[in-house]
């Protein structure tokens, strides 16, 4: 198996999909760096740079992004089985 992969979650406290999404990753012990954008603004401006988004959930796994919680799309690039 390759190297874990960089999973980086742009979401806010009160979005519940960024809780169903956080609970997911980690009910397949998937490792991943929880940034706040309603308290950080550059990490804000950072995910509407990639994106074009303003919305969260947004999923960085290693650097590609994923608007939403796109369970098909965070297996693939996980490699998760069965959801």
């Amino acid at each position: 198996m390759g190297p874990e992969p960089r999973v980086v979650v742009f979401s806010t406290p009160s979005c519940s999909w960024c809780r169903t999404l956080k609970q997911y990753l980690k009910k397949h012990k998937i490792k991943f760096k929880d940034v706040d954008v309603s308290k950080d603004q550059s990490a804000a401006k950072d995910m509407l740079r990639r994106t074009g988004q303003q919305g969260v959930p947004v999923t960085l796994i290693n650097s590609r992004a994923i608007v939403g919680f796109n369970k098909t799309e965070i297996n693939r690039l996980l490699n998760i089985k069965g959801g």
